[in-house]
């Protein structure tokens, strides 16, 4: 995706110049900072975003996103600013005051800790004038479907083919692929639409994400790429993974570091790649949910997807952006969205197996030990579970544990291996205000 920033204020190019600096790893094709409407704002871009740029530049729009629902726009208005965030916030954006009360926009927070304070995330399906807040749209069930299960498997892998394949406008284009029934479902989905899709793994040797991974590569006939990861590999990259991802939540940290060297393999071939992010929240994929009567789940799935904005779809943005590429997030997409929360949850999960509905639509297009797979958590199926837990034990003691554990009066170190990414993240960050920061449902405790 793009990255884009700006100070409702004129003569401020030396400014938002550093500030796209602070973010060149998200565009770096080229750079435009320009006054309009009493402001200026300014974006960097990939080669594949040219015709977005030119769109909308000159009307004072800058926007990042990738022209299949998601986007993060700003328009200057008289000397002020109107923002817009997309329905589930794959795309990000964050705004703040500099010391003169200017509002300040930026695509991540790094580009704004220099010039601005009490830094906060646009909500998803928000917009903002610089004095309020307002929702434009929100997540909710639809209408339940009527249709039987096979006509509903039918217009799901029809809709999410059209989305797939409305998301192709580049040559260059590849897939993230874990092995995973929702990453693999778009790669069988892709691979029709190409003459020939790359896809790309990532985990320690042995680990099942690379074992599945090359049997959905062998069935559709993919061009694969695997890297195959060390301890010493991921602490290494640690550092850089906490700065891109601007988060010390374990459960995220940990899933991060092997989409981020998948992210940086896929860039040394393609532009565009794909992500199978959402599938597990609007399909029932976890374990958990399995507990949850019938009549609740529904709304557990409706949270969980609203959730996402800060913690995996942040990974996906973050992975993808720290390579210059750009990610489509396709169960992300709105109109998947809305009939995704029309399908009853008795398809969902049906016979105790989760994503029923999913498996059933994409039989024929996947090999059957794809379509039984069962939900595998990403740091698991990459192998990485305990490695990083022992890692980070070793190196922080219990005395430390107990001292360093309370950040602030709201946030608390859960794990010592959370308090090793947290340290790492104070270097990049500090340690002031970053309640904009999310946290993943279900992190374990010590």
């Amino acid at each position: 995706m793009a990255g884009i920033a700006g100070i409702a204020s004129k003569n401020a190019e030396t400014e938002v110049q550093e500030m796209l600096n602070t973010i060149r790893h998200r565009g770096k094709e080229g750079m435009t900072i320009l006054e309009k409407n009493g402001t200026t704002i300014g974006l960097v871009w990939n080669e594949t975003e040219d015709e977005l740029v030119k769109k909308y530049l000159d009307e004072g729009i800058v926007v990042d996103g990738s022209g299949t629902g998601h986007y993060a726009l700003v328009k200057a208005e008289d000397g002020n600013f109107k923002m817009y965030r997309d329905e589930l916030g794959v795309a990000p954006l964050y705004h703040g005051k500099d010391s003169t009360g200017n509002i300040c926009f930026a695509s991540e927070v790094k580009a704004l800790q220099e010039i601005a304070e009490d830094i906060s995330a646009i909500p998803p399906g928000h917009t903002y004038d610089g004095n309020r807040l307002k929702s434009y749209f929100k997540l909710e069930t639809g209408e339940p479907l009527e249709d039987n299960p096979e006509k509903i498997a039918v217009r799901l892998r029809d809709l999410l083919d059209n989305i797939v394949s409305r998301c192709i406008n580049t040559k260059s284009v590849g897939s993230w692929l874990s092995g995973g029934l929702d990453s693999s479902t778009i790669c069988a989905l892709a691979a029709r639409h190409v003459k020939q899709l790359k896809t790309f793994a990532a985990g320690i040797e042995g680990a099942p994400d690379l074992k599945f991974a090359r049997e959905t590569a062998d069935y559709i006939k993919s061009d694969h790429h695997e890297v195959i990861v060390t301890v010493d590999d991921m602490i290494r990259v640690l550092p850089d993974v906490i700065y891109h991802l601007e988060s010390f939540d374990a459960l995220l940290v940990r899933s991060s570091i092997t989409n981020y060297l998948v992210a940086k393999l896929a860039s040394e071939h393609v532009s565009d790649v794909f992500s199978g992010e959402g599938g597990d929240e609007l399909f029932a994929g976890y374990d958990y949910l399995k507990t949850i009567p019938e009549e609740q789940l529904d709304e557990e799935l409706v949270k969980i997807t609203g959730s996402l904005h800060n913690t995996a779809l942040q990974r996906v943005d973050r992975s993808a952006s720290a390579h210059g590429t750009r990610a489509h997030v396709v169960f992300a997409n709105p109109e998947v969205v809305r009939f995704a929360l029309t399908i009853p949850v008795k398809y969902k999960i049906y016979n105790n197996q989760e994503k029923w509905i999913l498996r059933k639509a994409m039989e024929g297009l996947l090999p059957e030990s794809i379509l039984q797979r069962p939900k595998a958590k990403f740091w698991e199926g990459a192998g990485v579970e305990d490695l990083l837990s022992e890692y980070a034990s070793g190196r922080i003691t219990d005395n430390d544990f107990r001292n360093e554990r309370k950040v602030s009066d709201n946030i608390k170190i859960n794990t010592k291996e959370e308090l090793f990414y947290y340290r790492i993240f104070k270097d990049h960050f500090g340690s002031d205000n970053f309640e904009w920061m999310g946290r993943t449902k279900g992190s374990p405790v010590e």
